[in-house]
């Protein structure tokens, strides 16, 4: 799933939305400290009141919210898994009857508690609902409408949300007038910040991947590799951060520990070229082989770029010459001052593309970052006047013969 897949299916969750059909919903109860089930209950979602489906709702679209890579991870089921999760997710999909969906993600939920317990309450909510994709026109002149015809996408959506305390309060009575302090003993399910969950299956504008799934971290760059592997059964994670780790050590290990900034800010020209011909063309994320490296390097202006040293270096870092890296976790954001360069004096942001007007320059033993600039200097309201960098040698009046 890219981006632009899951961006639409996220809008997708709305109130009265005839493309979904939230069929119904499942909410587990585990205490924490516990291994047990402590409580669960099933239920059609339309029999909730309008405000709880908006809570839920809401839930569902932040599951779904993230950047690829850092939060949200598409999954491949490994195949030869005991228990398989992936057979069971199947098998609650196509269940006609309410009592085997439920069967099967409760043993989702046994499979989290068979080796963890959970520093706090969480309750697990399930559900199971229905996306009526349209089908687009074969041509603009077509009067056919895109409802006529819809592909129909089954789909499950699981949440885990923790629990917190509610907060201690005094109360004025208006009708006793008088102060009362406002005793709530029931623990508040936290449906603003879920810290795990998944879609099954992967769902593309091609249609649907039974094989995968996308996994949702509670945080940027910390996926929980127990409930990936372990519970979901699924193939190792490699984050955006530790793609764009490997993809420096393979720079450095073939071109050296230093680079300019000229040709560092060509590099992501290079790569940003590669991004926006794939997004263009609607396919697959852009992905970066030794033999794609090499070009890289090679147009970007640095000199003896070798294929096999190039090869060499992905099978010395990643331990895999024939790993692909995804070009969207190495490039910073192109057209925002991502890259920040921290200084004793200052600290400066700075796009990718705008990287080649910076300098680091040596003078009398000290390091300076010169900037080119455009126009002059103002700080604090004042222009700065500007000042030689070397000072001008006197030429001799007279040259020996």
């Amino acid at each position: 799933m890219n981006k632009k897949d899951i961006a639409e299916i996220r809008r997708q969750f709305k109130l009265n939305n005839e493309l979904m059909q939230i069929k119904e919903i499942f909410n587990v109860y585990v205490v924490k400290d516990s291994n047990d089930i402590y409580h669960y209950q099933h239920m059609p979602f339309e029999l909730l009141e309008d405000e709880q489906k908006e809570l839920f709702i809401h839930n569902f679209k932040k599951v779904l919210t993230g950047q690829l890579d850092r939060k949200l991870f598409e999954l491949k089921f490994k195949q030869d898994a005991e228990d398989s999760t992936q057979f069971i997710l199947h098998q609650g999909l196509l269940g006609q009857q309410t009592e085997e969906w439920t069967k099967q993600m409760l043993r989702i939920v046994e499979k989290m508690l068979k080796d963890r317990t959970y520093e706090m309450d969480i309750v697990v909510t399930f559900i199971r609902a229905e996306y009526m994709k349209p089908m687009k026109r074969v041509s603009e002149a077509s009067e056919e409408s895109e409802r006529d015809t819809v592909y129909s996408h089954p789909f499950i959506l699981c949440s885990i949300n923790k629990t917190m305390d509610p907060k201690k309060e005094l109360l004025f009575d208006y009708a006793e007038k008088e102060f009362k302090y406002n005793i709530v003993v029931d623990p508040i399910i936290n449906l603003k910040a879920p810290i795990s969950g998944f879609l099954f299956p992967a769902m593309t504008d091609q249609g649907q991947d039974v094989n995968r799934l996308l996994y949702s971290a509670g945080k940027a760059n910390e996926p929980d590799f127990y409930f990936t592997e372990e519970v979901l059964n699924a193939e190792e994670i490699i984050t955006a951060d530790e793609d764009k780790i490997a993809f420096e050590e393979i720079v450095r290990n073939v071109t050296g520990d230093q680079i300019s900034t000229r040709t560092l800010s060509s590099v992501y020209e290079e790569i940003n070229h590669i991004v926006e011909e794939h997004e263009d063309a609607e396919e697959e994320m852009a992905k970066l082989d030794y033999r794609d490296v090499e070009q890289v390097l090679t147009n970007s202006g640095i000199k003896d770029v070798d294929r096999e040293r190039v090869e060499s270096a992905f099978e010395t870092v990643i331990d895999d010459s024939t790993y692909e890296i995804k070009a969207n976790n190495v490039l910073p954001k192109f057209t925002s001052k991502s890259i920040k360069i921290e200084t004793k004096a200052a600290n400066i942001s700075v796009s990718p593309q705008d990287l080649r007007y910076l300098r680091q320059v040596e003078l009398d033993g000290k390091l300076y970052l010169m900037i080119e600039l455009e126009e002059n200097t103002v700080i604090e309201g004042f222009e700065v006047a500007p000042e030689e960098l070397f000072e001008k040698v006197e030429e001799q009046d007279e040259v020996d013969s």
